[in-house]
């Protein structure tokens, strides 16, 4: 889910000998406790490598990752034994294919549990049209966790935790967001949580602007705390300022916002999405979005035969 030594994802996948992550595992009470080994085949050598388990973290544990091979990263590792994960809803197993499809055609950093859906709409094709009609387009990264994909239990919203997730942003993208005064169409849930946790950045930089760059997290609460007197694009001058300030091309950092209605959007001002499911967080990041007028929206879905989730078909919304 996340890495823990090093915890930084580029790091981590370029560990030899040794690393930690944050795990989900599938039928842990057959794991009794001890060393789990097993041998693999990695750019032709036989490797064996080695799981040890350790604290508990809420749904995760502490993973110790081992193996005997300097020459073999973590990442060459996961190419070889690892499984992409496909949602569980369709009902198969992980295609070849999958490798592929299930992948935006921009996609160059590793590090998230899904594929950010709404991407997987735009081929090589669209994104030249709209490159042709001169319109600025910028990527930025979210590391999609599993908490995304936890359903929404408790009967009142302040019930439910968000979980954590980090974001990069580079500072061309911070001067192209001011350069359209703040104002975005974001492609996928990812994006808009990614974009609209930057204004709550430049406040805490406002009201401290030595922080260090683990202090920026955003809480999953603090937009409806904060009293907002910043606009979008004096919070995001306030980022801007602060790479300048300390010799930065980006801005590492991590979120737990939560979109429900209520919230008050402050950069998005489009967004392309698939359908969500209920019970979801990203249905409620829908809802605000569009005022509490999901209903009609998703009923017309339903009516008309369209897909639902990753694979399906996608929307783009204008309030």
């Amino acid at each position: 889910l996340e890495p823990i030594q090093p915890n930084d994802y580029v790091l981590s996948f370029q560990q030899t000998r040794r690393c930690s992550w944050l795990c989900m595992i599938g039928n842990l009470k057959k794991w009794k406790k001890g060393t789990l080994s097993r041998v693999v085949d990695v750019k032709g050598k036989q490797i064996v490598l080695s799981a040890t388990r350790g604290e508990c973290r809420g749904t995760s544990h502490w993973i110790d990752f081992s193996w005997d091979d300097d020459s073999i990263t973590f990442a060459d590792l996961l190419e070889v034994i690892g499984e992409l994960p496909i949602p569980p809803y369709l009902n198969r197993e992980t295609q070849e294919s999958d490798k592929e499809t299930y992948q935006t055609v921009y996609s160059k950093i590793k590090g998230s549990v899904a594929a950010p859906t709404a991407g997987l709409h735009f081929t090589e094709r669209v994104l030249a049209a709209l490159d042709e009609r001169g319109i600025d387009r910028e990527e930025l990264t979210l590391h999609v966790g599993a908490g995304t994909f936890k359903p929404v239990k408790s009967e009142e919203i302040e019930g439910h935790e968000m979980h954590t997730e980090y974001i990069s942003v580079s500072k061309h993208t911070i001067e192209k967001l001011i350069a359209h005064n703040g104002k975005a169409i974001a492609v996928g849930s990812t994006s808009v949580r990614t974009l609209e946790s930057l204004y709550y950045i430049g406040v805490l930089i406002h009201h401290n602007p030595d922080a260090a760059q683990n202090e920026l997290h955003v809480q999953q609460w603090m937009p409806y705390e904060d009293k907002n007197e910043l606009t979008p694009v004096e919070a995001l001058q306030q980022i801007l300022d602060y790479l300048h300030r300390h010799e930065m091309e980006a801005l590492h950092s991590s979120t737990q916002i939560i979109i429900a209605p209520g919230y008050q959007y402050k950069i998005v001002r489009k967004m392309v999405t698939n359908f969500h499911q209920p019970q979801s967080t990203l249905l409620l990041l829908v809802s605000a979005f569009v005022r509490g007028n999901w209903r009609k929206i998703y009923d017309y879905a339903l009516e008309h035969d369209f897909r639902f989730l990753s694979y399906g078909d996608s929307s783009l919304l204008i309030p």
